[in-house]
């Protein structure tokens, strides 16, 4: 795999674990707001071999419960399933970050037991999807398969939308509710600005501008919770 980044323990990444945090690197979306542009082109560099990553999480077995990988992509990966079958072997639990752009990847880790957690982004509102991902246009089936996926049980999930002011307004959640609806959890993650940003300039939504939101999808799902702001 090609790993980019290395964070040894995190309570946040994998909810209700003590975890580490893998990210790789190479992505298919261009989200504006990405936070880890470094790591999304073709040519980033690898700061770790899976053998590295594998000895560490050996050694801190004791400590931690499981591990998140994220991205970048990380189903863009061939050889994901094989590195994370090493990692079930040393007794971790896996929480896979994904945009759900390869259902079929994510489809096939399910079913061989893989997977003990999955984050879907749900990057907007179908009528804007591909200029929220950064693309200029794009097929939403994948999205919408890996979504009736998710709510078909097979693996516990959450859906989440990072939320830009400039970039969402209300149509946005207007449209996810019925799109995830029957999703256990949907978070709303307010955008903060750091060093990493592919496009610097964005800023988050108020907390009363975010509960708006959070109204809006809760018919839909069995919880709707807000991330990234003071309550």
């Amino acid at each position: 795999m090609k790993i980019c980044g290395l964070q040894k323990t995190t309570l946040l990444d994998f909810p209700g674990h003590v975890a580490a945090t893998v990210f790789t690197g190479g992505c298919n979306f261009r989200c504006p707001f990405c936070q880890n542009a470094e790591i999304i082109t073709a040519d980033a560099e690898s700061d770790y071999t899976d053998q590295e990553v594998l000895s560490f999480l050996k050694k801190r077995a004791g400590i931690l419960e499981g591990i998140c990988i994220t991205g970048g992509e990380p189903t863009l990966q061939a050889d994901l399933a094989d590195f994370v079958r090493k990692v079930k072997d040393i007794g971790l639990l896996v929480k896979l970050d994904t945009n759900g752009y390869r259902p079929d990847i994510l489809k096939q880790m399910a079913a061989g037991g893989l997977l003990d957690y999955v984050a879907m982004d749900i990057k907007a509102g179908p009528d804007h999807y591909s200029a929220v991902s950064g693309l200029s246009r794009m097929d939403l089936t994948p999205i919408k398969e890996s979504i009736d996926f998710l709510l078909s049980g097979k693996v516990p999930f959450e859906f989440r939308t990072t939320v830009v002011k400039g970039l969402h307004t209300k149509t946005d959640f207007q449209q996810i509710g019925p799109w995830i609806e029957g999703c256990p959890q949907y978070f709303l993650q307010n955008f903060k600005e750091s060093e990493y940003v592919l496009q610097p300039g964005f800023t988050g939504f108020s907390l009363s501008e975010l509960q708006e939101f959070a109204d809006v999808v809760k018919p839909f799902a069995g919880s709707v919770s807000i991330r990234g702001v003071d309550l």
